[in-house]
């Protein structure tokens, strides 16, 4: 069992930036692809940015591109995503998620068995 923990969310102007971080326990996730998904009030959980078991391929959802990057640090467990020139439409809740059964860079959302409790991000205007 992976227990998956986000942190790093909050309030930050628009333009601003912000760091949220994934930490794992349970067991080592670092044979499994990694990604990161948004919800919004009313919307449907979404894709953000995945990243693969070894850290080579990464994938983003086309409206973060440019602007996130993930990473991860297999020696913490840890899995990260830079969010950059951040825009009102990117406030969510941000879920970490750990795939077993793609190690490469899968983007749906069948795909994660573990998730994280989320972390809010908002951005004012």
């Amino acid at each position: 069992q992976v227990q998956l923990v986000e942190s790093g969310g909050g309030l930050v102007q628009a333009g601003g930036s912000l760091r949220l971080s994934c930490a794992a326990s349970g067991r080592t996730v670092s044979g499994y692809a990694m990604g990161w998904f948004r919800q919004a009030p009313g919307k449907e959980r979404e894709f953000v940015a995945v990243i693969s078991w070894g850290g080579g391929d990464t994938n983003y959802a086309d409206s973060v591109k440019g602007r996130f990057t993930i990473s991860r640090d297999n020696a913490k467990n840890t899995v990260y995503v830079q969010m950059n020139s951040l825009k009102p439409e990117d406030t969510a809740v941000y879920y970490c998620a750990a795939s077993v059964t793609n190690p490469q860079v899968p983007t749906l959302r069948y795909e994660f068995a573990y998730w994280g409790q989320g972390t809010q991000v908002t951005i004012s205007s």
